[in-house]
């Protein structure tokens, strides 16, 4: 069962309130997330009595130590991060929630359904921003929670109550896009490619994070979870004079990528996320 919702956000919200997230409760999340997911857990959570517990969700173990020590309500992972595209193994974190009686909510934004299927992997909930691949025109502020039939009318209830609801003309708009996705994110995983290539030969760059460079120290298990489809259409990259001046001056240089706060729509983009979409 899938629920469509008003924004990212409000699908990652709810998610944790069906997961039973409440004062007193624990998370464990990954810490290289989404910035508003991580202002999320940080502030308006912890204000509400809500503990979380940063953890490198790379390291399978490191993560299961930490649900055995805290027993949390839920498990928050990207399985794609925003901004580092590190990987997270989502069959040996579910096993881990599984145990100790947790919820896995898996953030697959930048896998999509086209590259991955979390609940697939054991995955409880899975939570995507349709304002990005899935919409994909730039035009549309969206939501998805996924999960199985078994809590369907209790996130359902939830998302209702929160009103985190979607409009009808949003979800149109959301629905039309979804008809291309696989189109898209074929060229899009393909475009990204060459782009992560040619940057890990540039002489004004030092690092390029790229799960499909065999160089990308998760490499492996990028191809056991997404198999042949691809590695996603995201690059992230370090300039070798990574000041902030330099950053905002390669922005303004580029002329067929346009700079957003944003992604995954029918336009190359490019963004600083310490100034934009982790500026929380």
């Amino acid at each position: 069962a899938a629920f469509a919702t008003a924004s990212g956000m409000a699908a990652v919200h709810a998610a944790l309130l069906a997961a039973g997230v409440r004062a007193g409760s624990h998370v464990v999340a990954a810490r290289d997330c989404y910035g508003a997911t991580y202002d999320l857990l940080a502030t308006l959570l912890t204000e509400q009595g809500v503990t979380t517990h940063f953890v490198d969700a790379t390291d399978a173990k490191h993560v299961e130590e930490a649900v055995s020590q805290y027993h949390p309500a839920a498990v928050l992972v990207e399985i794609v991060s925003n901004p580092l595209l590190k990987l997270a193994d989502i069959g040996a974190l579910a096993r881990s929630a599984q145990n100790a009686g947790a919820a896995l909510i898996v953030d697959s934004t930048f896998a999509t359904p086209y590259l991955c299927r979390p609940l697939a992997l054991g995955a409880d909930y899975v939570v995507h921003s349709a304002s990005k691949y899935i919409g994909g025109h730039g035009d549309v502020l969206a939501g998805v929670v996924a999960t199985s039939h078994a809590n369907r009318d209790k996130l359902f209830a939830i998302e209702k109550k929160i009103g985190a609801v979607l409009a009808p003309e949003v979800a149109w708009l959301a629905l039309r896009g979804l008809k291309t996705l696989p189109l898209r994110m074929r060229q899009q995983c393909a475009n990204a490619g060459i782009v992560a290539q040619f940057l890990s030969e540039h002489p004004a760059v030092t690092r390029v994070f790229y799960p499909g460079l065999p160089s990308h120290p998760q490499h492996q298990l990028a191809r056991e979870l997404f198999g042949e489809r691809g590695f996603g259409g995201m690059v992230a990259f370090e300039l070798r004079n990574g000041t902030r001046q330099a950053a905002f001056a390669f922005l303004d240089a580029l002329k067929l990528v346009l700079p957003a706060t944003t992604l995954g729509d029918v336009y190359s983009l490019a963004l600083y996320p310490v100034m934009a979409s982790h500026r929380a």
